[in-house]
């Protein structure tokens, strides 16, 4: 597949890494972001990350809670590149994958709550896995950070999420291979983080924010968070279990 052809769902539904990626493709615009003091007062308006956001209201639970406003931006960019929408289904930032990465870097998981971060830190093999002291939380702002010094270096003063689609593709790309000149973490570090905590958005329970209204399993046939098959087993034994998804939320 060249550079020039849209990525397709399936291929993340491999896991594996970014071959390609849209051109043409608008950039879905990033939900607002809330900042500390509005989150104390839900009733204000909160500011947008994107320049030209969408005429919506967005509840609590469609807000940032971590990430600033260009940092927003960027996170948002960077899943779109990911995954965009086609007519296959929906892209990642349409499923909210932005917001599931900001409320996980928001909690336990961005602190690192799991993670041994009292060193020494080395670098290890790729079987030893994560070799660094910061949380997820601090690799994606330290990560945010060093990607958008780099676009702005080597991409005529734009930052990632300023950038032309085709040309967010190639930045992307040299991510990946860890060809991207970063100044203070590996820049396969934050692309390997970003891959899996997207794929993890899209596919994961619409309670956590991604895979909204359960599009995404239904696009893939997934039946969701239904515990109870017993009665059809037999019924529908070697046939095709069609039914409409539903989360856990769906279930209370």
């Amino acid at each position: 597949m060249s550079d020039h052809e849209g990525m397709r769902r399936r291929d993340v539904l491999k896991g594996i890494g970014i071959t390609s990626a849209a051109v043409g493709i608008a950039t879905t615009a990033a939900p607002p972001v809330l900042t500390e003091a509005q989150a104390q007062t839900p009733a204000q308006e909160p500011p947008h990350a994107h320049p030209h956001p969408p005429e919506r209201h967005a509840d609590a639970a469609d807000i940032f809670r971590y990430f600033t406003p260009p940092e927003a931006a960027t996170v948002t960019a960077l899943v779109d590149t990911l995954i965009p929408k086609d007519d296959v289904g929906p892209g990642g930032v349409e499923a909210g994958v932005p917001i599931f990465i900001d409320h996980e870097l928001a909690g336990a998981y961005g602190r690192g709550a799991r993670m041994f971060l009292n060193g020494p830190f080395a670098q290890g093999t790729p079987q030893q896995g994560y070799q660094l002291p910061l949380p997820p939380a601090d690799l994606y702002r330290v990560g945010i950070a060093d990607l958008n010094a780099w676009c702005v270096k080597t991409r005529d003063g734009k930052r990632f999420d300023q950038l032309p689609v085709a040309d967010r593709a190639v930045a992307l790309k040299a991510l990946e291979a860890g060809q991207a000149e970063f100044a203070q973490i590996p820049p396969r570090a934050f692309f390997n983080i970003l891959l899996q905590n997207t794929m993890e958005g899209y596919f994961a329970d619409p309670i956590y924010g991604g895979n909204r209204n359960n599009a995404v399993w239904a696009m893939i046939g997934f039946p969701g968070a239904i515990g109870m098959y017993e009665e059809d087993i037999e019924k529908y034994r070697n046939k095709q279990y069609v039914v409409a998804p539903k989360s856990i939320q769906d279930l209370s």
